[in-house]
């Protein structure tokens, strides 16, 4: 059953819808179009500004850097096959920011908008009130940037809890491993910011308000995609590939392409 995505883009003479299947098998068939009026590369950053302005993710607080970077892993982890077909959620969490902020945000990419804005906890050891520091070492407390993978839902020592895959070897690949997972915690929320002026801080796990978790969990279940942004100089992830997320958008808009 063909599963279809459909993504406005904003192009020349105001024509900005297009209609596009996320099959893999389909983008491989189809061949890189003869650019008319713009390469690939600024395809994909029209594309990704346009759901950027639509969901009013500046408003948020989200800066558009960090969700281009998530929206190239998005589409590369689409062409991997690491994604259930029809999956259109994105999750971000931006620790350059302060644990005061809501610096979480689920976002529906094809219907361009914007889910959930909250808070959410980093690890002990990645710092107070911002992360400053990451690791993927056991027993390590500190949290994993990168991006992940979303599992099953189970219960635990947490409560209801969802499960991470890391997708990124050296930053994040033994999540599964260190129970790296989102949770509820009562350390975060408003509440606690009042009183203490931060949040408090997990063993390593994105942990959420207990009065937002069970949303969190039902949005982002089953595949979908979870990118953490730090101040990790080293990161890297092959996943970060724009000319292959480029091409990929290119390709999947190529009877729009010839038809300018």
């Amino acid at each position: 059953m063909k599963k279809h995505f459909i993504g406005l883009i904003c192009i020349l003479l105001m024509l900005s819808v297009t209609t596009i299947s996320w099959r893999p098998a389909e983008a491989k068939k189809a061949n890189v179009i003869a650019n008319k009026s713009f390469n690939a590369r600024e395809l994909l950053e029209k594309y990704v500004d346009n759901i950027y302005e639509s969901a009013r993710l500046q408003e948020s607080g989200l800066t558009f850097d960090v969700f281009k970077k998530a929206m190239t892993g998005f589409l590369n982890l689409k062409i991997a096959n690491k994604l259930s077909p029809a999956s259109s959620i994105l999750t971000v969490i931006d620790f350059t920011k302060s644990s005061r902020e809501k610096r979480m945000w689920i976002i529906d990419v094809m219907g361009k908008q914007l889910v959930l804005n909250t808070w959410v906890a980093h690890g002990q050891r990645s710092g107070m009130d911002i992360a400053t520091r990451f690791s993927d070492r056991t027993d390590s407390y500190q949290s994993s940037v990168g991006f992940y993978v979303t599992d099953n839902v189970y219960y635990g020592k947490h409560g209801r809890s969802l499960r991470l895959d890391g997708m990124d070897p050296g930053f994040n690949e033994n999540a599964r491993s260190r129970e790296i997972v989102v949770h509820a915690a009562d350390y975060v929320g408003r509440n606690i910011i009042e009183e203490q002026g931060r949040l408090g801080r997990s063993l390593g796990c994105p942990a959420v308000s207990p009065e937002v978790a069970d949303m969190v969990i039902n949005n982002i279940k089953d595949k979908t995609v979870m990118f953490i942004n730090g101040d990790a100089k080293s990161y890297y992830s092959k996943y970060l590939d724009e000319e292959k997320a480029s091409n990929f958008v290119a390709e999947l808009n190529r009877p729009f392409m010839a038809s300018l």
